[in-house]
C-alpha cells in the first residue's frame, strides 16, 4: 500500500501546465460622494475605466456577448463601489427573479455577480450579486472550481433599476467585509451576467464553457492606483434570544409540554488582514430549514449536508479533508449529536460554545482552528463530550495545495452509572491532502492519507487513503480515482460510511458542441466503479459492488436538460437486508446478485413562470423489480410567491417471501416574499417509508442588515396508528420565535 500511496503523490504534482492573466481593470480613488440608488447621476461614474466587451460564456463560448455588460468601479477609504449597466435586445421586457428573498441562485435569473480573488491564489475568492429587483446575494467560492457557499453573510448595500432596454445595479462593498493584505496593490478579478431574454450567460474575462462559469482559473486583473491600506478594527456581535415552546405527545407523562427561554451568541472578529475569528455561546440553529427527506434504499448511512451557518465560512478548510464520500475527515453535523445507547436512538446534545480561526496567514498559508464543548445528559449519564480540528494548508505551483489535519474527539468527564461510558475514551485522526488543480484547469485531482486511533485500538487497519486524478479538455473527461478504507479505520467526527474496502472507478466522457438545432450540448459518459470488501465469515477480499453505466447528458439551447442511463450493478451482500428498508423478510447473507435498470430524467426551461422536472426508472433490483416515477412541479409570481411540489414514487415488486412496497415521498414548499426584508416559507413532507407527515413554517423579517426577527412553527404526525390505518397521530409539536442583532463595534 506505501507504493500506492508514493506513486500516486508524485502522479499528481507532475502536472503543471502555465497560464497568463488576460484583461486589466485600472480602478482610481475618489474623494466624491455615492449614493447608493441605481441612478448613475453622480459624474465620478463617466470618469472611470469601464470593464465591457463581455464574452459568451452560454450558449457559445466563441463570440462576444449579444447581450453587453458595463461595470465600473471605484473606491475611498471605506468602500468599493460598482455600478453595473446591463443592456437588453429589447426595450420592454419582463425580468426573471423566483422571490425577494435573499441569496437567490439559478441560472434562469436575470442577475450581475462580481467576483474578488483578493489574495491572488486562484482557489478562493468573494462573490457579490445582484439581481434586476436589487435583491442581493454574496458567498464564499473555496477550491477554485466555482462551488460557492451561499451562507456567508455581511453588511453591504445595493440598488437596481430598471430604463428601456437596460438596467443598473449599483452598490457599496465595505471593505471591512472582505479581507485582503494590507499593501497589495493587484486583485483577480472577473464579473459574469445571466440574463433570461435569450438564456445568454456572459463573462468579462474569457472561459471555456466546459468549465464552470465562476472558476478561478480565468480571472482578470484589478490594479489599484496605490497600495491598500488596513481597513481598521472590524468586530462584529450577534446577540440572539429565543423562546421555544415543546410539546411532546408521545411521551406525554414524562415529557409534556415544555418552554423554554435562551440567550446566546456569535462574535466575528478580524484578525489581520486574512484571518477571521468566530466565536459562539450557547449557539442556537431552531431557524435552520429541515433536511429535505429522501426514500432510503442504501445498505450505509446517509449523508446530509450541513446547513448550520457557524460551521460554514470557509468551509473547504474543515471539510474537504480526507474523500468526501468513503472517508471524511470532519463532519460537522457529528457535533451537537449523540447516540443514546440505552434508549438505542439518536439525540440532540447542547453545544456549550465554540470557537473557529480560519482564513490566510498570507497569499500561500491558510489555517483552521476548531473547539467545540458539548453538555452532558444527565438522564443517561451521557458526559459532555471536546471536538477539536487543526489544519494547516500550504499553497504550491499555480493553484493546488498541501495541507495537514488533525481532529480530536474526548471526554474530560468523570466516571458515571452509564456502563457504555468510558473516561478515558478519545479517538483522533491526522491526515495530510494534496489537491492538484492545473493553471489551465484542465488537469484536477487529490491525493490523502489518513491514520486514526483511540483507546481501543487493535487493529493495525486503522487507515485510509484515496487518490483522485481527472483530465477535462474540451473535448474529452478522463478520471481514475482508487479509495481504500481499512476495516479497523474510526473517525468518530468524520463520515465513514463502510470500512473494510477497495474501491477503483474509471470515467471516460466525450463532449459535443452541435453548431446548429435545439440541442446545445451534449455528452456520452461511460463509467466503472468496482468495491472489495472482507467477507466477516471468512475474511477473503471479494467482490462487493459494481456498477457499468452509459449515460447521454444533453443541454437543450432553451436551458432544458435531459439525461439518460443505462446501467448494471452486482451486489454481493456480506450482511443480511431487506431491499425495501421497511423491516420485512431480509436477503441472506453470502449471497450475489446482478441487475439491469433504465433511468432517465428531464428538467424543463426554468425562466418560465411555470417549469418542472421528470425523473423515471424501471428494470431489476436484486430478485425483484423497482419502477420509479419522479420529479416536481414549479409555479411562480414573480417576484412574490414561488409554490413547488415534488413527489417520489417506488414500487419494489419483490418475489414471496419478501416483502413489496410502495413508497411514496411528497415534498411541498410555499416560499412568500412580501418585501425584500419579510418572507414566510412553509415546507409540508410526507414519507410513507418513515411513516410520518411533518410540517415546518418559517418566518423571517430582517428588519436590519443581517438582524433578523424569525417565527418558526414545526410539527411531526405519525402516519399510521397500532392497526397499520391510516390517520394522523401527533409525535411532536414546537413553536420557536428568536431575535438576533448585528451589532458592528
Amino acid at each position: 500500500m506505501s507504493k500506492i500511496i508514493l506513486y500516486t503523490a508524485l502522479l499528481s504534482i507532475s502536472f503543471l501546465p502555465s497560464y497568463g492573466q488576460d484583461l486589466v481593470y485600472q480602478i482610481k480613488k475618489t474623494d466624491s460622494a455615492i449614493k447608493i440608488d441605481g441612478v448613475l447621476d453622480e459624474d465620478v461614474w463617466e470618469e472611470l475605466d469601464v470593464a465591457q466587451n463581455f464574452f459568451q460564456y452560454f450558449p457559445s463560448d466563441s463570440s462576444r456577448a449579444d447581450s453587453q455588460t458595463e461595470i465600473r468601479l471605484t473606491y475611498d477609504d471605506h468602500f468599493l463601489y460598482f455600478s453595473a449597466k446591463m443592456y437588453n435586445q429589447s426595450e420592454d421586457r419582463e425580468y426573471v427573479v423566483p422571490s425577494f428573498r435573499r441569496d437567490y441562485r439559478g441560472n434562469q435569473i436575470d442577475g450581475i455577480s462580481l467576483l474578488f480573488d483578493t489574495f491572488q491564489d486562484k482557489t478562493n475568492a468573494f462573490q457579490f450579486g445582484v439581481n434586476s429587483y436589487g435583491v442581493q446575494r454574496e458567498g464564499l467560492i473555496a477550491g477554485g472550481f466555482g462551488g460557492t457557499s451561499w451562507s456567508w453573510d455581511n453588511k453591504w448595500y445595493a440598488e437596481a433599476k430598471k430604463y428601456p432596454g437596460y438596467w443598473v445595479a449599483e452598490g457599496a462593498i465595505p471593505f471591512k467585509s472582505i479581507r485582503f493584505k494590507e499593501g497589495m496593490d493587484q486583485w483577480n478579478i472577473n464579473f459574469y451576467r445571466l440574463d433570461s431574454e435569450n438564456g445568454e450567460r456572459s463573462t468579462w474575462n474569457q472561459i471555456p464553457r466546459n468549465y464552470d462559469i465562476k472558476s478561478l482559473a480565468f480571472t482578470g486583473v484589478l490594479q489599484w492606483d496605490q497600495p491598500l491600506k488596513k481597513p481598521g478594527t472590524n468586530i462584529s456581535l450577534i446577540p440572539y434570544t429565543a423562546t421555544e415552546i415543546n410539546r411532546d405527545f408521545e411521551d406525554a407523562d414524562q415529557h409534556g409540554t415544555e418552554s423554554k427561554v435562551n440567550f446566546g451568541g456569535d462574535a466575528k472578529v478580524a484578525i489581520g488582514s486574512g484571518l477571521n475569528l468566530d466565536l459562539t455561546v450557547n449557539p442556537d440553529f431552531s431557524q435552520v430549514e429541515v433536511d429535505q427527506q429522501v426514500t432510503n434504499l442504501d445498505r450505509f448511512e446517509l449523508f446530509f449536508p450541513e446547513k448550520r451557518q457557524f460551521f460554514l465560512e470557509n468551509a473547504d478548510l474543515f471539510s474537504n479533508f480526507g474523500h468526501p464520500y468513503y472517508a471524511r475527515t470532519f463532519f460537522s453535523r457529528r457535533i451537537g449529536i449523540v447516540n443514546d445507547t440505552i434508549n438505542g436512538e439518536i439525540r440532540p446534545n447542547k453545544i456549550l460554545y465554540g470557537a473557529r480561526l480560519s482564513g490566510k496567514l498570507d497569499n500561500n498559508w491558510r489555517i483552521g482552528l476548531l473547539n467545540m464543548q458539548t453538555e452532558a445528559i444527565e438522564d443517561i449519564s451521557l458526559p459532555g463530550y471536546n471536538y477539536s480540528f487543526a489544519a494547516l494548508q500550504r499553497k504550491v505551483f499555480a493553484r493546488s495545495n498541501i495541507g495537514a489535519v488533525v481532529v480530536n474527539k474526548q471526554t474530560f468527564d468523570s466516571p458515571n452509572d452509564n456502563m457504555d461510558f468510558d473516561p478515558d475514551h478519545f479517538n483522533r485522526v491526522v491526515g495530510v491532502d494534496y489537491n492538484l488543480a492545473s493553471a489551465d484547469n484542465k488537469w484536477i485531482g487529490k491525493t490523502m492519507y489518513q491514520r486514526s486511533w483511540d483507546s481501543d485500538s487493535i487493529d493495525s487497519e486503522e487507515y485510509a487513503h484515496a487518490f483522485w486524478l481527472a483530465y477535462r479538455g474540451r473535448n474529452w473527461r478522463v478520471e481514475w480515482a482508487h479509495t481504500l478504507v481499512g476495516e479497523g479505520f474510526n473517525a468518530e467526527m468524520g463520515f465513514v460510511p463502510r470500512n473494510g474496502l477497495f474501491r477503483i472507478e474509471n470515467v471516460l466522457a466525450r463532449n459535443f458542441y452541435p453548431k446548429q438545432g435545439p440541442v446545445n450540448f451534449h455528452q456520452i459518459e461511460a463509467t466503472l466503479e468496482t468495491l472489495w470488501g472482507d467477507t466477516e465469515t471468512t475474511g477473503e477480499q471479494v467482490k462487493s459492488d459494481q456498477l457499468m453505466a452509459i449515460t447521454e447528458n444533453m443541454q437543450f439551447q432553451n436551458t432544458a436538460r435531459f439525461d439518460f442511463s443505462v446501467r448494471r450493478r452486482f451486489t454481493y451482500l456480506f450482511n443480511s437486508f431487506d431491499p425495501t428498508n421497511t423491516e420485512g423478510q431480509e436477503l441472506v447473507a453470502d449471497t450475489e446478485y446482478t441487475y439491469h435498470w433504465v433511468w432517465a430524467r428531464f428538467n424543463s426551461d426554468e425562466r418560465k413562470t411555470f417549469s418542472y422536472s421528470l425523473v423515471g426508472q424501471y428494470g431489476q433490483y436484486f430478485n425483484g423489480k423497482r419502477f420509479r416515477l419522479g420529479g416536481d412541479v414549479s409555479y411562480r409570481i414573480q417576484p412574490f410567491a414561488a409554490f413547488s411540489v415534488n413527489i417520489n414514487y417506488n414500487r419494489l415488486s419483490m418475489p414471496a417471501p419478501y416483502n413489496s412496497a410502495d413508497l411514496v415521498l411528497i415534498g411541498s414548499r410555499i416560499d412568500l416574499t412580501m418585501t425584500r426584508k419579510l418572507f414566510l416559507t412553509s415546507f409540508l413532507q410526507y414519507n410513507n417509508q418513515a411513516e410520518n407527515f411533518n410540517i415546518n413554517t418559517r418566518l423571517q423579517w430582517r428588519f436590519k442588515p443581517v438582524s433578523d426577527f424569525f417565527i418558526v412553527y414545526t410539527d411531526n404526525y405519525a402516519t399510521m396508528d397500532m392497526n397499520q390505518d391510516f390517520g394522523l397521530q401527533k409525535r411532536n409539536r414546537a413553536l420557536v420565535v428568536k431575535l438576533t442583532y448585528w451589532l458592528n463595534l
